[in-house]
Formats: C-alpha cells, structure tokens, sequence
C-alpha cells in the first residue's frame, strides 16, 4: 500500500511539472514570438511593403468627436479597417475577429495596439452612430468618420478601393475592399492583411511583424 502511495504521488508530481512545463512554454512563446520570413507571413495573410510608406495629413473625427489626425497614429501600431455600419456580413464579421484577436493579446500587447474601424459612409454613419457600433464589438475600438473627401483621400492613399452602390430609389450599399491597414508607430504605412481573415493568423503575423523592429 506505501508503495502505490508512492508511485501516485511520483505521478502527480510527475503530472504538475509537466503542466508548469506546458504553461511556462506557452508564456515564453507569447513574449517570443516566431519570427516569419517575409513568403511566411504572405502565406499567412499578411504583406509587408517593400518599404514603410509616410501619410500625408488628414482631418477627420472619432467617435468621441475628438480630432483624428495623423499624431493620433503615432507611439503604438494600428490596424485600420475601412467599413460602414449598415454592411450585414463582412464588417461586423471582420470586427468580431479582431475583437477575439485582440482578447487573447496580454495586456503589453493591447498597449501597443489600437484599432480603428473608419467609415466609408459619412452620410449615415455620424459620430454618434459610430459611438453605438464600434464600442459594442470592444471598448477599446475607435470609429472615425468625417467629410467625404476627406475619407476618400485617407482610403485612397491606403490603397482600399470602394464604391456606392444604389440598391433602389431609396437605399444604397458600399462596395470596399477588406485587407486590414497595419500602421507602425512611426505613423506610416507598413502592412497589409488579406482576407479571409482569422484571429489565429493575425496575431500570429502581427508579433511576428512586431517582433522584427523598425528599420
């Protein structure tokens, strides 16, 4: 009977290093994240620029109807994703999975990460609107809107095509493309993701971006 004791016992310690093991390598892995080679991150969604490209300044507004300028995108990177809040499956779809992304980063992570969710529909998507979509996906999400050139010529120079689209006499859609906008703290273009985006490879490709510096 001593001896079964003892052999439960040696596996249970046995069982609770091996856990510990477990636990200290995923924390290592979340604080030392992979570095992909530039055909890894492609084969993942995301494509670096052959160089990071400076904005030129814009004026637009949050959500809180604060100025939103070119500052604002300084001192931490951001992802930007150009939508509307009338969009019935991709937007809200693309918000939801950079809200479960963003919900597994550590809190160090969130520091360094502000997204931004800018409208294409200025006419019906006001400041107070946005103030009602955005937060609801995650609190820490930030809407931006304002007038309609001056959105045009943000998501122009960010590469993000988009059109209206009458529905009938009375109704309208938007057309736009999806890839999600990665800005470096420095405030310039850097990257891009493709869709069909997932939470998994996003943050996987956004430490291994991270990871790799400023030039």
């Amino acid at each position: 009977m001593l001896a079964q004791n003892r052999l439960a016992s040696k596996a249970l310690i046995g069982s609770i290093i091996l856990m510990l093991l477990f636990c200290g390598s995923l924390a290592w892995r979340s604080f030392n994240p992979e570095i992909m080679s530039k055909t890894e991150l492609q084969m993942n969604g995301a494509m670096l620029l052959h160089s990071s490209i400076p904005l030129s300044d814009f004026h637009l507004v949050d959500h809180l109807n604060q100025p939103f300028r070119p500052d604002r995108l300084k001192g931490v990177w951001s992802i930007i994703f150009f939508a509307f809040t009338n969009c019935p499956d991709i937007c809200p779809t693309t918000l939801s999975t950079l809200a479960s992304m963003y919900n597994q980063m550590s809190l160090d992570e969130r520091n360094n990460l502000q997204i931004y969710m800018v409208s294409l529909d200025t006419g019906r998507d006001t400041t107070h609107r946005l103030s009602q979509y955005v937060p609801y996906f995650n609190s820490d999400f930030v809407g931006v809107t304002g007038e309609q050139d001056s959105v045009g010529k943000f998501a122009t120079e960010l590469n993000v095509a988009y059109s209206q689209v009458q529905l009938d006499e009375n109704n309208y859609t938007i057309d736009h493309g999806t890839q999600l906008i990665l800005i470096n703290p420095r405030g310039e273009y850097h990257a891009f993701f493709k869709s069909p985006h997932s939470e998994t490879m996003l943050l996987q490709s956004w430490r291994s971006i991270v990871g790799m510096g400023l030039d």
